[in-house]
């Protein structure tokens, strides 16, 4: 039985990762900014470097320690460049990038000290292929796959190990944080999500089994798999199918910001 902590765990693949770990017999702390009415529960807001140190403290003073990190707290964000702002790069930065690398300093000493300990940091496909009009989301998912490959190797020696998940869309109220300028691509980012075939436990499952394998890469769903490989094994291929996808979200875009036709006697 290991000692989980899970954040961003009170929606989306969150709950779906926390639900998973306890029904396989693992005690589960939850972490999220708001209240939960699981127990046991903790507030953490991943852009806290408090919340992190009191975290630590939860997990020594209550379990001795922590045996598997999960890194998933995250926003959804995008947007072409010259619409996004950079007030929403700095936030979706903040959250999705330099949350994991607060979460992963935080605990790292611990791990350090036990001489064991499992970090699972939550990326995206998009942290592997990097789709048009998504730039900072792209970017900071694929820092977290950086972040990820680096520590793997700088921590082996003290037995510690890091996974990288990078799922594609699947259901979740992910959605529901998509926030910005470039409402035309936000619409299209909430479509490619709420009419996904893949729900979070669908997820949460391969996941899991992922992580009980200790996979560095965690790929769990076919697309994002799919998207992996044409892009390493298949490169025109690839690049066709990503030029395809930013002309279609340009007449998309272009549709949406048409200014009205004037009519005839000028009204």
């Amino acid at each position: 039985m290991s000692r989980v902590l899970v954040t961003g765990a009170a929606s989306g693949l969150g709950a779906a990762l926390a639900a998973r770990f306890v029904a396989d017999g693992h005690q589960v702390l939850r972490t999220d900014v708001g209240a939960d009415g699981s127990a046991p529960y903790l507030k953490l807001d991943v852009r806290s470097p408090a919340d992190w140190d009191a975290a630590v403290a939860w997990c020594q003073d209550n379990w001795g320690g922590l045996d598997i990190l999960v890194n998933n707290a995250g926003i959804a964000t995008g947007g072409r460049i010259d619409v996004e702002t950079l007030d929403e790069w700095d936030r979706v930065v903040d959250i999705n990038l330099m949350g994991v690398v607060r979460g992963c300093r935080a605990f790292v000493p611990l791990f350090k000290r036990q001489r064991s300990g499992y970090i699972v940091n939550t990326a995206s496909a998009a942290g592997l292929v990097h789709p048009p009009m998504m730039s900072s989301y792209n970017t900071v998912k694929a820092g977290v796959v950086a972040l990820s490959e680096t520590l793997s190797h700088e921590l082996g020696p003290y037995g510690i190990s890091v996974s990288v998940v990078c799922p594609s869309f699947f259901r979740t109220n992910l959605a529901d944080s998509i926030r910005g300028a470039d409402s035309a691509m936000a619409a299209t980012a909430r479509q490619l999500i709420e009419k996904s075939p893949r729900s979070a436990d669908d997820i949460a499952a391969v996941v899991v089994a992922g992580i009980n394998k200790k996979r560095h890469l965690i790929i769990p769903d076919r697309p994002a798999r799919l998207a992996y490989w044409t892009k390493r094994l298949a490169r025109p291929l690839y690049d066709r199918q990503m030029r395809t996808i930013a002309a279609r979200a340009h007449a998309r875009a272009e549709r949406t910001t048409q200014p009205e036709t004037p009519s005839p006697d000028g009204r």
